[in-house]
């Protein structure tokens, strides 16, 4: 089996690609999957850089969260999928917590049936990997906030690959009652098409100024300290990175007014999902 794989922590720039990879097992409640696509998100590259080392799985490692695939094997205990469904998913269930050595950056990989879906006909096999532990990330911000219908929510980073899917979820699933981010200036025109009420141009407009305050700030970008200042007394600021521990992805869940501003509650998952500057990257052979 051909993977990329790393054998000791360090550049997060290098990682090499291998043929004579084991076969992953599908064992009993997991089912193997034939690669297709593949995303990486900082959470990656944190790894390869041994900041959670405490954590992870032995070396060597093949790393990979998010995967779009074919099922190729199911294990005895599988219910709902079989062999040749498309399926999509993020192969960890807590990304910094013994995540697979066998990551999903490989022709096949193992996943526990769980932690998949089947993929939507409407996305092709990029599009479905670019998602998973993006939408995670988006989606648990906006519950860990105490976010619903008729709250209206600032974006920071709004074009962003959570940020993007922030502004989707609140519109289209959450039923806000507004929706307003930040991006450049190139950008705003894509806020609006993804269904921003008001897109803020954050190299023109200072967001701790705005007239108009916010029931739930969604910072994506890692400007924890402005962003309390953009919302409603007594509402909620949920930062998805923090920029002072760059080794661990802490969120922040802040009350407005309360004498303690930045008390953290998890170190679980981030991601921000892209395919690259030129779209999707080929599974390139060699090493």
């Amino acid at each position: 089996m051909r993977a990329w794989i790393y054998d000791e922590y360090g550049d997060a720039g290098f990682c090499a690609s291998r043929t004579g990879s084991p076969f992953p097992r599908s064992g009993t409640i997991r089912s193997s999957l034939g690669f297709s696509a593949a995303a990486l998100n900082p959470v990656d590259f944190k790894r390869r850089q041994g900041k959670f080392k405490a954590t992870d799985s032995p070396l060597p490692t093949v790393p990979g969260y998010d995967v779009a695939g074919v099922v190729v094997k199911v294990g005895s205990q599988v219910k709902n999928l079989k062999e040749g469904d498309e399926v999509y998913g993020d192969i960890n269930e807590k990304a910094l917590e013994n995540p697979k050595q066998f990551g999903s950056l490989a022709e096949y990989t193992a996943v526990e049936e769980k932690l998949l879906a089947v993929k939507p006909k409407n996305l092709d096999f990029a599009q479905a990997a670019s998602l998973p532990l993006a939408i995670e990330t988006a989606y648990e911000g906006l519950e860990k906030a105490g976010f619903s219908a008729g709250k209206s929510v600032l974006v920071l980073g709004g074009a962003g690959g959570v940020g993007s899917l922030v502004i989707q979820l609140a519109k289209h699933v959450y039923g806000v009652s507004k929706v307003a981010a930040t991006s450049s200036t190139g950008k705003l025109e894509l806020l609006k098409s993804l269904g921003a009420d008001l897109a803020i141009d954050y190299t023109k407009e200072n967001i701790e100024e705005l007239p108009e305050k916010f029931d739930v700030v969604y910072d994506a970008v890692g400007q924890c300290e402005r962003a309390v200042k953009a919302v409603k007394e007594g509402a909620a600021s949920w930062c998805s990175r923090a920029p002072s521990r760059p080794g661990l992805q802490i969120r922040r869940h802040v009350q407005r007014g309360e004498p303690d501003e930045a008390q953290p509650l998890s170190r679980k998952r981030e991601g921000e999902a892209s395919s690259g500057p030129e779209g999707a990257i080929p599974f390139l052979s060699g090493g």
